[in-house]
C-alpha cells in the first residue's frame, strides 16, 4: 500500500507533514520527559481565574464565568492560607482584567511553581441546556468530540490578543489542524496532573454532592506551556439553570472551593511523601469517625465540617479535621465536636506523617 499523509482537508501539507512526524517522534519524547518530571514537594500554587476584563467567557441568564471563576479562585487561595501556611498562593489575577493565556502560565513558569490550578465554568448551546456536571481537564490528545468542543471554547479568547498567530506559532483556535497540534502536546506531568484531577472530581462528587462528568484530556492553550502538573477545572454548566444557581450563590462557590482545597491537601501529601519531605511539625488533630466505606461528606453533620481530611489506614476510612498547638486546644474542640454530633471524636497525633501515641506528642510538646 503506497505511503500517504494524513488527510486534512486538502489543506497545508506541510503542515500535515509536520504533524505526522510530530505524532511518530512524540512518544518517546513525552516519556523522556516524564522521567524528568519529578517535584519535590509542594512550596508554591498558582490559581488561575479564567477569563476576565473585556472576555467574559461563558454566560449564564445572570452570571458570568469570569465573575464566578474569580470568586471560587479567591476562595480557594484563603483555604490554602489559611489551612496550608507553608504554602505559597499566587493568583494570575485578583480583580477583573483581561489577561492574554500566554502569561498565565509565563507566570507560574517565573515562579518556579509547583501547580497550576485554572477555574472555569462550563457551557453548552440551549438545546443541551440539562446537561450538568464539574469535569477535570489534563493536557493531552482529544478523546471524544465533547472534549475538543470545550478545549475550543476555551481558547477561543486568543482572538482577542494582539498578534496572537504569531505568538502562539500560528496556532488558529477556528482550524481543526490547529487543535490537533495543541492536543498532542505531553505534558511532562501527566502523571501528577491526572492524580490530583482525580482527586477534584471525587471531592466534587463526595464532598458536594456535584455530579462528576469525570476526568478528561485535551488541548488547551493555558496548559500547553507550563513546566509543572496543570489542571482546568470546569466547575458546572452556567447554561442549566439549576446549576448555574449554584455556581452564583456565596455558599456554591464555598464548598466548590473547598473541595478543590480538599484535594490539593491530600495531593500535596502524596506528592511531599513520593519525593522525600516531610514536615518536621509535629500535628495534633480530632479524628471525628471511622468507617469501612467511604462516607457520604455531603450530608449532615459532616457538610458542617469546614476542614475534614479523609485518609484510608488499617482498611478503615478516617475523617480527621483541625491542627491545634496544644493538647489543651484540641481538647476543647473535641467537646465542642461532641456537642455537634461527633460522639465518638477522640485527639491524635501524628509526627512526620506518622501516628504516635499522645503520650509520645506531650513528651515532644514539653520539649
Amino acid at each position: 500500500m503506497p505511503f500517504a499523509l494524513p488527510n486534512f482537508g486538502g489543506q497545508r501539507p506541510l503542515f500535515s507533514l509536520f504533524l505526522l512526524l510530530f505524532y511518530c517522534f512524540l512518544p518517546q519524547i513525552a516519556l523522556e520527559k516524564e522521567g524528568l518530571a519529578i517535584k519535590s514537594g509542594l512550596r508554591t500554587i498558582v490559581i488561575d481565574a479564567g477569563h476576565g476584563g473585556k472576555d467574559n467567557g461563558s454566560s449564564g441568564a445572570k452570571a458570568k464565568e469570569k465573575e464566578v471563576a474569580l470568586k471560587i479562585a479567591l476562595k480557594l487561595g484563603g483555604y490554602i492560607k489559611k489551612y496550608l501556611p507553608d504554602v505559597k498562593v499566587v493568583y494570575t489575577r485578583s480583580t477583573d482584567v483581561f489577561l492574554p493565556l500566554h502569561e498565565r502560565s509565563e507566570i507560574a513558569n517565573r515562579l518556579g511553581a509547583d501547580l497550576f490550578i485554572s477555574v472555569h465554568c462550563n457551557s453548552l448551546p440551549k438545546h443541551k441546556k440539562n446537561i450538568q456536571g464539574t469535569e477535570t481537564f489534563v493536557m493531552g490528545l482529544h478523546r471524544a468530540k465533547e472534549n475538543l468542543e470545550v478545549a475550543k471554547r476555551e481558547n477561543r479568547v486568543v482572538l482577542l490578543e494582539d498578534n496572537y498567530q504569531k505568538r502562539y506559532g500560528g496556532y488558529d483556535p477556528n482550524s481543526p489542524e490547529g487543535h490537533i497540534m495543541l492536543s498532542m502536546y505531553q505534558n511532562a506531568y501527566l502523571s501528577q496532573s491526572v492524580l490530583l484531577a482525580e482527586k477534584i472530581q471525587a471531592q466534587f462528587k463526595e464532598r458536594v454532592g456535584r455530579k462528576s462528568r469525570g476526568v478528561k484530556q485535551a488541548g488547551f492553550v493555558v496548559l500547553r506551556a507550563s513546566n509543572m502538573p496543570s489542571v482546568l477545572v470546569e466547575t458546572g454548566f452556567l447554561s442549566n439553570a439549576t446549576e448555574e444557581k449554584y455556581l452564583n450563590s456565596d455558599k456554591g462557590q464555598s464548598y466548590l472551593a473547598s473541595a478543590i482545597f480538599r484535594a490539593i491537601r491530600s495531593y500535596k501529601k502524596i506528592i511531599d511523601k513520593g519525593n522525600g519531605y516531610q514536615s518536621n511539625n509535629l500535628q495534633i488533630r480530632l479524628q471525628l469517625g471511622a468507617s469501612p466505606k467511604p462516607i457520604a461528606l455531603h450530608k449532615a453533620p459532616w457538610s458542617s465540617v469546614e476542614e475534614l481530611e479523609e485518609e484510608q489506614e488499617d482498611g478503615l476510612y478516617k475523617y480527621l479535621t483541625g491542627n491545634y498547638s496544644s493538647m489543651l486546644e484540641a481538647v476543647k474542640a473535641q467537646r465542642f465536636w461532641r456537642s455537634k454530633g461527633f460522639d465518638g471524636a477522640f485527639v491524635v497525633a501524628y509526627k512526620n506523617g506518622k501516628r504516635i501515641s499522645l503520650a509520645e506528642a506531650r513528651s515532644l510538646l514539653a520539649n
